[in-house]
Order: C-alpha cells, then sequence, then structure tokens
C-alpha cells in the first residue's frame, strides 16, 4: 500500500439511500452469477510498459480480451510524460476507440484539493479531462493520510464534505464521484466506527460512490459481503485483485490467492457494481501471462 499511496502523495501531475432493508434487498437480488459483463484493467498493473509504449501496450490489453480501461492520470517521475503517456485526452480516447476499448473510470491525484487551504481548480481541470475521455466516474485514488489527523473522525467528516462538494462538480460535466479505498480507512478511531462508516454515512448516495478494493478490505479483515449487505448498492466498482495464500502483503493473479471471490461475486448484484478491474500493485510473473491468467479465470469461473 506504501508504494502506491507515496506515488499517489508525490505524483506532481502538470498542470437513493436504500428504502428497503439489507434483508428484503438480499432476499430481491438474487445471489447467482453476473451475466455477460465487461472486464477492465486498472493501468496502474502495466504502468511500466506504458510509460515506454502505451500504444502497444493498449493494443495488447485489447487483444488478450479486455474490454475496458480504468486510468491513473500520467506517471510520475523527472522523465515522466504529461497526460496520459504523452497523450492528450482527445488523443487517448482515440486511442481506446481504435483499440475497441472504453474507459468508464479514471483515478485523479487530487491531493491538493484536500490540503488545507486548497481550491478546486486543478480538480476542475481534471473533471474536464475525464468527461473528454468518456468516462463516467471521476475516482479519488487516495486522500492525503496525515496520521495526527487521521486519527479522529473530525478529519473524516471534513473529507466528507469535500467528497459532495467535488461530486457538484462532477456533476456539471455528467461524472460521478467514487472513492478507492486502501486498508488504513478501516482502522477503528473508537467505539468501532472507521473512517469508512463515516465517508459512508456523510456522503450523498445519489451522488458518491465507492470504489471497493477487495484485496485492501479483505487485508484489513473486513468481510466484503457483510459490507454489500449493510450499504446496499453503494459499490459501483470493484478493483478485483488476489492475495497470496502464505503471505497476505503480497499480490498474485486472480484465483491463484486465497480470496474467496465466487462468494463475492455472486452478490455483485447487492453490491451495486457496475464496473469490475484487474489489479496486481506488484506482477512477479511477464505482466501479459499476469492479466491473462486472471481475466481467464474471471471469464471462466466468475461470470457466466
Amino acid at each position: 500500500m506504501s508504494n502506491r499511496r507515496n506515488f499517489l502523495q508525490q505524483a506532481g501531475i502538470a498542470a437513493a439511500a436504500a428504502i428497503l432493508s439489507p434483508s428484503v434487498l438480499s432476499s430481491a437480488m438474487a445471489a447467482e452469477k453476473l451475466p455477460s459483463h465487461k472486464v477492465g484493467i486498472q493501468l496502474y498493473t502495466l504502468r511500466e510498459q506504458l510509460l515506454k509504449d502505451v500504444k502497444g501496450t493498449i493494443s495488447k490489453v485489447a487483444k488478450i480480451g479486455y474490454d475496458q480501461v480504468e486510468t491513473f492520470y500520467g506517471y510520475p517521475g523527472p522523465n515522466a510524460a504529461p497526460g496520459f503517456w504523452g497523450l492528450d485526452a482527445k488523443a487517448f480516447k482515440s486511442l481506446l476507440t481504435a483499440n475497441h476499448l472504453s474507459s468508464p473510470s479514471g483515478h485523479y491525484n487530487a491531493n491538493s484539493y484536500f490540503i488545507e487551504g486548497g481550491n478546486d481548480e486543478t480538480i476542475k481541470q481534471y473533471i474536464e479531462v475525464a468527461a473528454t475521455v468518456g468516462q463516467k466516474y471521476f475516482v479519488i485514488p487516495s486522500i492525503p493520510h496525515d496520521p495526527a489527523k487521521a486519527s479522529t473522525s473530525d478529519y473524516f467528516k471534513e473529507i466528507a464534505a469535500k467528497f459532495n462538494h467535488a461530486a457538484g462538480l462532477c456533476k456539471n460535466h455528467g461524472l460521478k464521484l467514487g472513492y478507492h479505498n486502501h486498508n488504513f480507512e478501516f482502522t477503528d478511531l473508537g467505539n468501532g466506527v472507521t473512517p469508512f462508516d463515516i465517508l459512508l454515512k456523510e456522503t450523498d448516495p445519489s451522488m458518491v460512490s465507492f470504489e471497493l478494493d477487495l484485496f485492501w478490505a479483505v487485508n484489513a479483515g473486513v468481510n466484503p459481503l457483510e459490507m454489500f449487505k449493510l450499504h446496499p448498492g453503494r459499490f459501483k466498482m470493484w478493483h478485483v485483485k488476489d492475495m497470496d495464500k502464505a503471505d497476505k502483503k503480497v499480490f498474485t493473479e486472480v484465483g491463484t490467492g486465497s480470496i474467496d471471490f465466487k462468494s463475492i461475486f455472486k452478490q455483485a448484484k447487492l453490491s451495486g457494481m457496475e464496473y469490475l478491474f484487474v489489479e496486481q500493485d506488484v506482477i512477479k510473473i511477464d505482466p501479459y501471462q499476469s492479466i491473462t491468467k486472471s481475466i481467464n479465470y474471471i471469464k471462466k469461473d466468475l461470470l457466466s
């Protein structure tokens, strides 16, 4: 998690609340395999390949069988190419279209918006970029994690208020806001209340959704099925990545680890899931073999 959060913190990028009870919803939404469903990939998985050859990488992703991609904006480092690996939003969208891909969601570094004294200007620019690419969800991939502030409920209430405000900005461009978790959001702040509880409670369900990273939820000891029952419909996107059977800090290809995806996928409708993205933060084999193993398992064993 630290590597990814450091990436987000350091990246200097250019520039109906449910009426039915969970038990009723659970029975109404049949626990069954999803019908044919598009499978996406979070491009952070192929960050090194994209930096070297964005066009070739996108082409390979399509040929392997992915239908959609989720972006992370640019890449950090002194030699980083601006925009989407050297392409502006229109050019990147054209590249996706040429490869019969779409991008329903994107991650954008919004740290400048959350820090004290931050303003809307950068996030407004990124929202325009997301709209140009044709994305439906503008996802906050992480929030500034100041240990001194992040131990209080008030801090996360402030963050939730900023989510609601940003969601209003997104709405102006036909987008919705999403938030992607790591594992610190499930830390007990006292009386059994976690930051994630606060973010769910204090945000507007009609405009703010959550992208549940299944790895980090399970890593934190949280049962996704219980989350779906308590907050039906709030998890519009999933990050699907597996956890090594011997070491819960290690990422592995979907279907080769310890996470019970079959049970989780059976409750996809209850969760509200619209989009799923394969992601693997660290890969130990050939990256394209890795993402092929993951999508093959998802299509064969999890989707009908």
